[in-house]
Parts: C-alpha cells; sequence; structure tokens
C-alpha cells in the first residue's frame, strides 16, 4: 500500500561521498515525523532532494504515487510540498502580507493578460489571495497582523521571521509540509509557543508534517514517529522512547565509549 510519500532506496553521492544511501522512508497522511541525527548525518540534503532542489544519483520519490525525481521546486511545490529552510529565507525588502501572496502564485488561474488589464477575474483572485494571507498570518496570533501586514520582513525578529516563513509555506496550500529546524535560534519561551503551533499545524490546518530538529524536547513533544540518520543512512526509527533510548542513537551523538584500561 502508497503512503502519502515513499522514499525508495535513495542514494545521492557528491564526488564519490554518499550522502545518503540506500534510504528508504515513508509518511502516513496526518503523520508528524521527526527527523534527528548529528550534524552531517545527510537531514537536509534529505529535504532537498524531497522539495527537488538536488536530484538523487539513483532511487525514487513517490508523492501520491507519483515520481517527483527529475522535477523542479516549483513543480514540487505545486505537486503539494512545501518547506521551510534552516536558514531563514524571506523577501526582507517585500511587507509581510507580500511575503505571503507571492506564495500563492503557483495557485493562480489568471495569467498576464489579466494583469495587465486589470479584469474582474483579476481583481476577485487578487482579492481572494490577499483575504488567504491574512487567514494564514492570523493563526501566529497579533504578530504578523494588524498594522505589521505592511512592514518590511526586515523589521521582524529573529523569532517573527521564522514564523513568516512557516506562514509563506502554509499559503502554497500543500499537503506535506517540511520544517527544517523551526525553532532554531529561538529562547525556551519561544520555543514552547512554536511547539504548540506545529501541533495545531496539523490538528486544525491538516497538514502532514516532516521536521527536522536538534531539539529533543520539541521532537518529544510534537512527534508520532521518529527517524534517526547518520552518515545518510537510517540508523534507528520508532517512538521517541524507542529510538532515544537505541544505542546507535546514543554513540552516533556521544561517540563510542572509550575501552576501560585493565
Amino acid at each position: 500500500m502508497s503512503h502519502l510519500l515513499d522514499i525508495e532506496e535513495l542514494n545521492i553521492t557528491f564526488g564519490g561521498l554518499h550522502a545518503l544511501r540506500d534510504l528508504d522512508f515513508h509518511v502516513e497522511e496526518g503523520e508528524i515525523v521527526g527527523v534527528i541525527g548529528p550534524n552531517g548525518a545527510g537531514k537536509t540534503t534529505f529535504f532537498n532532494m524531497i522539495s527537488g532542489m538536488v536530484r538523487p544519483t539513483s532511487g525514487d520519490i513517490l508523492f501520491e504515487g507519483e515520481t517527483l525525481v527529475g522535477l523542479d521546486p516549483n513543480q514540487v511545490t505545486q505537486r503539494g510540498i512545501a518547506r521551510t529552510f534552516q536558514n531563514v529565507r524571506l523577501f526582507a525588502n517585500m511587507t509581510i502580507l507580500e511575503n505571503v501572496m507571492v506564495s500563492q502564485h503557483c495557485r493562480t488561474k489568471r495569467g498576464v493578460f489579466g494583469s495587465l488589464f486589470n479584469t474582474r477575474a483579476f481583481r476577485e483572485e487578487e482579492a481572494e489571495i490577499r483575504r488567504y494571507a491574512e487567514e494564514v498570518l492570523g493563526f501566529f496570533g497579533s504578530r504578523l497582523v494588524g498594522y505589521r501586514l505592511e512592514q518590511p520582513a526586515s523589521v521582524l525578529s529573529y523569532a517573527n521571521r521564522r514564523r513568516l516563513e512557516i506562514a509563506r509555506a502554509m499559503a502554497t496550500r500543500p499537503r506535506l509540509l517540511l520544517l527544517d529546524e523551526p525553532v532554531a535560534g529561538m529562547n525556551p519561551i519561544e520555543t514552547a509557543e512554536l511547539t504548540r503551533l506545529i501541533g495545531r499545524l496539523r490538528s486544525e490546518w491538516g497538514f502532514t508534517i516532516v521536521l527536522i530538529e536538534h531539539d529533543m524536547n520539541v521532537v518529544r513533544d510534537v512527534s508520532d514517529r521518529v527517524v534517526c540518520l547518520d552518515h545518510g543512512e537510517t540508523i534507528a526509527q520508532g517512538s521517541f522512547e524507542e529510538v532515544s533510548s537505541n544505542s546507535d542513537v546514543i554513540e552516533a551523538y556521544l561517540g563510542r565509549p572509550l575501552e576501560s584500561k585493565k
């Protein structure tokens, strides 16, 4: 039986170095899956391949039973996958509202003709894009709405930039949301708030979520299932308790224990 996302024997090699090796991975619709592993384990490369930024050397990536291999990032987005990045990538000189409106371009139907002649259909679609952008931003409470809508993204605090990047991904109307270290750089209060929001992304918006995260408290609190990568290979998967107590996972993070001297 096919899953929402199926990754089969995925390999990628950079100059003879295996970034990912024989990776098998799946996501059920409605799941939140946490992906963990030490630095250099291949986690971001994994997201880059799903989102079409890097092409695998071999293997397949199936979304709703159809391959994503060979698609450009915009085509992957149109298929229903959106992502955020470890390093925030916003349009700093565009307003907060514009950042979210422009992300809906992949769903628009009115072309150049409508734009040039400002047709009624174009105006109606533009109004709907704005309405939906405001609805998405409202999910984050008062932080990104009201007078802030017309402020440039560059004035936002780091935590609010991360929220805006998630909002921009949400606005593409994805079925699968890939979050790359969403709480990185946040203080404990901000981390706790965003952890709750991740749960609401599924319960209220219906997103299936895969997240890469180093904060084990976040992984524990939101994940239905956890997968640990090391040197591009899966070394453990299961519940948080099962994975966090796995000896291979502990060794990957902490190193092999020294043998006692006789």
